[in-house]
């Protein structure tokens, strides 16, 4: 079975400062960490490869530093690596993201399955993954909590829609997001970590994936653009309420006070 696993390298602090002209993070200098939810997703590739064997692939796009994160996926159990990293990637939002992941994995070539984090730490849109899939035009799932079997054509999981948990049964290859705390992620090896070549992790540029638009790549391929960025502010005024009636008649008057209604 031929695994992929989508990681990204993401800030490891809260702090972060926003490009004011382009709207997007400023990364430069600052400490940098594996994206917690994608731990989930490789520890569940890795299950599967012990339980059917095969090979996994992880691949992120990120500037020439995320080769150390994706250097980790192999310390955990990855078999290589892959990185887009160009400066035509840079300021991509997730329909540029997902684009530049896909001419990626068709660089790659065949897979069986595609496995995400739910979401990052830095973007939170949690749409990397499904809309990779539709690039890729292939079934997908979302917040997976278990993967319940699967066999040579078929893969099924149960998926958590929060008010219910639903089955769902996909004909490989797919693609599923996994969900926080759907598993324990293990911890890198020491011993693999000295037994690794940095060349277990290949850099491919724009130049060097097949077929790529790079009109559709970075800022000039993000069709959303994010005009201002700014923390909430602290405090303010408080009012509580003691029933759901009182709340409702008093937010219904405030709402039509300021002609939202």
């Amino acid at each position: 079975m031929k695994i992929i696993v989508c990681v990204k390298q993401v800030p490891g602090t809260s702090n972060v400062e926003v490009d004011p002209v382009t709207g997007v993070l400023k990364r430069d200098g600052l400490c940098a960490k594996l994206n917690p939810y994608d731990l989930f997703a490789l520890e569940t590739g890795f299950r599967l490869k012990e339980k059917s064997g095969g090979e996994i692939t992880t691949i992120s796009m990120g500037p020439p530093q995320a080769k150390e994160s994706l250097l980790e996926t192999v310390y955990m159990g990855a078999d290589n690596g892959v990185l887009l990293s160009d400066r035509a990637f840079a300021g991509a939002d997730v329909q540029a993201t997902s684009y530049a992941l896909k001419t990626g994995v068709e660089k790659i070539g065949k897979y069986d399955l595609i496995i995400c984090g739910k979401q990052t730490t830095d973007g939170d849109t949690a749409q990397v993954g499904p809309e990779l899939a539709e690039q890729l035009g292939i079934e997908h799932a979302a917040n997976v909590i278990s993967v319940d079997e699967i066999d040579g054509e078929y893969i099924t999981v149960t998926v958590n829609l929060d008010s219910v948990y639903q089955t769902q049964k996909m004909k490989l290859p797919c693609l599923i997001t996994i969900e926080k705390d759907a598993c324990t992620p293990r911890l890198p090896s020491f011993k693999r970590k000295f037994a690794t070549s940095p060349d277990a992790v290949v850099v491919y540029t724009a130049k060097d994936l097949d077929n790529l638009d790079a009109e559709r790549c970075g800022l000039k391929g993000s069709p959303t653009q994010v005009e201002r960025i700014f923390p909430p502010e602290a405090g303010g005024d408080r009012v509580i309420f003691n029933s759901g009636d009182e709340l409702s008649d008093k937010l219904f008057d405030i709402l039509s006070e300021k002609k939202f209604l």
